[in-house]
């Protein structure tokens, strides 16, 4: 007898091959197809007729990691369809920190990523840290280590390169990390303080990463050179000397109405560098057109050398302001439309509330002073807490990363705030009712298969992301004809809709588009993606 039976449905397995008919029987987490129905015995048997039945969708750039620990329901994310997410990535990651001081000091300096939510403990190891999700969250939670704990745990938080020393103490502490269960590394090269590191420490580390069957997943360094290809030159050049997979990720078409606009430069150089030179290489995106991360983003680089403190000692003093002011502009440079582009939210002050979806023009025009010196004020009094989203992709172009055959679907999705992007309550419906349904730019197949079996293979959880005998139970049941993602940048707090059943290691976490209150999610680790 299975533990549920899916009946009825039509199944899209997850490989990109055509869908047929047929039942799902899930037994021990265990996946059986049944082809025909012939009178099978079930203690909870879903009757799927109209509906399309794929793996449960997989995100490979998910800003989940603190947020999902103080709401485990994960409600934006699990209405979606997402089963499976990767966190610490852009090289922002919380484990391993055997300092608890540094630990919270990582917590603030990328609270405007990630957020500040009271937590139900703190660890210090990778297996404690992925013990904090392991049946006790809605989703599963796969985990690759940022370079800036590295770079914490050998050297500290200095601008500098390492020594010797050093760079090998980050090998053990990498080492350790995806012995313990990590996919590999990531990096953030616009990020303090990993983006200290240049690109021969990187190789250094991300040929430990190949030796164990790891990936380099990188969110680029966007100031270098052109600001558009030569940042993902250095990711693949990482790759070519090291021998590591690269994963670029949120690899969007830019909006600056440079040299490079449009879509082919960019997607010639990922597609030669894997066909012409036998680089490992893929990319994720989102559907939108526009996009958010820390507002710390904006300050020079230098202001973290020494750590968040040295943020705030850096606000603090005018003299300094004026530095940091002249040396602005490059971060400033890729938003298309300046900084009434700039929406701001996650004020956690009373008194800021009022800045709430505020652009940083308006917010100044209250303070009665300007964007820039906004920016400063309100960082400094909100201990660096501020999160934003801007317009800065081309729309025209961004179909031709979405459909490319090289693409994954990373939400890059904060959770913070009362406006947050719209990626954090649409990203995987959007890419089925638009993409496919509406504009028919791929197939369904195609579409799931880069939600499900193609990230699963990236990400080395090898039981995941297809509906075969003897996979684990992550399914999805959404109505084809009616899937939709009413998330807008102005109004983004909007669940998707469509999406009837999510069933996660065989138990289902959302009945008739309600969560049933079952956290049924497990920490998978590399090569071994649960029991």
């Amino acid at each position: 007898m299975f533990d549920l039976l899916i009946k009825n449905g039509l199944i899209i397995d997850g490989t990109g091959n055509p869908g047929f008919f047929g039942s799902v029987g899930i037994k021990d987490n265990t996946v059986t197809i049944v082809r025909s129905d012939s009178g099978q015995k079930a203690k909870k048997t879903i009757d799927a007729t109209d509906r399309v039945v794929s793996p449960g969708f997989i995100d490979v750039h998910a800003h989940s990691a603190l947020m999902i620990l103080n709401d485990p329901d994960h409600l934006p994310k699990v209405h979606q369809g997402v089963t499976t997410e990767l966190i610490g990535i852009d090289g922002n990651s919380y484990a391993p920190f055997t300092n608890l001081e540094d630990l919270k000091r990582m917590i603030q300096i990328n609270s405007g990523l990630e957020g500040t939510p009271d937590l139900p403990g703190f660890w210090s190891s990778v297996p404690e840290y992925l013990d904090m999700y392991d049946r006790k969250v809605s989703v599963n939670i796969a985990y690759i280590v940022g370079n800036s704990p590295l770079r914490v745990g050998a050297m500290g938080w200095d601008q500098r390169a390492p020594t010797t020393k050093e760079l090998d103490k980050q090998k053990g502490i990498l080492k350790e990390s995806m012995d313990a269960g990590a996919v590999g590394m990531s990096t953030g090269l616009d990020y303090p303080p990993g983006s200290y590191a240049d690109t021969d420490e990187l190789i250094s580390l991300s040929k430990e990463v190949a030796n164990m069957g790891g990936i380099y997943h990188t969110h680029v360094r966007f100031p270098l050179g052109d600001g558009y290809l030569d940042p993902n030159k250095e990711a693949i050049e990482i790759g070519r000397k090291s021998g590591v997979p690269v994963h670029i990720t949120h690899l969007l078409p830019s909006d600056n109405k440079g040299k490079y606009k449009g879509a082919k430069p960019i997607l010639d150089l990922v597609e030669d560098a894997r066909e012409k030179e036998g680089i490992d290489v893929t990319f994720d995106c989102f559907p939108y057109s526009h996009g958010g991360t820390r507002l710390t983003y904006f300050l020079p680089q230098w202001t973290a050398d020494g750590g968040p403190e040295q943020i705030m000692k850096c606000l603090k003093d005018p003299e300094i302001r004026k530095k940091m002011r002249a040396d602005m502009d490059v971060g400033f440079a890729r938003l298309g439309g300046g900084w009434d582009a700039v929406m701001i939210t996650y004020f956690k002050k009373p008194h800021n509330q009022q800045f709430e979806g505020k652009t940083l023009t308006q917010a100044a025009e209250i303070m009665n002073t300007d964007p820039i010196e906004a920016l400063f004020d309100l960082l400094l009094d909100e201990d660096l807490q501020v999160s934003f989203h801007a317009q800065g992709i081309d729309a025209e172009t961004l179909p031709l990363f979405v459909q490319h055959p090289l693409q994954m679907v990373g939400s890059d999705a904060l959770l913070l705030g009362d406006f947050p992007p719209a990626m954090a309550y649409g990203t995987f419906p959007v890419i089925i009712a638009k993409y496919v349904r509406e504009e028919k730019r791929m197939s369904l197949p195609e579409a799931i298969r880069k939600m499900t079996s193609y990230p699963a293979q990236r990400l080395d959880i090898p039981d995941r992301g297809i509906l075969r005998d003897g996979m684990r139970g992550d399914v999805v049941v959404f109505d084809f004809d009616n899937i939709s993602a009413p998330a807008t940048r102005y109004n983004p707090k909007q669940f998707s809709t469509g999406i009837d059943y999510v069933i996660v290691n065989g138990e289902i976490v959302v009945d008739h588009g309600k969560h049933t209150g079952i956290h049924a999610g497990r920490a998978l680790k590399r090569s071994q993606s649960g029991p």
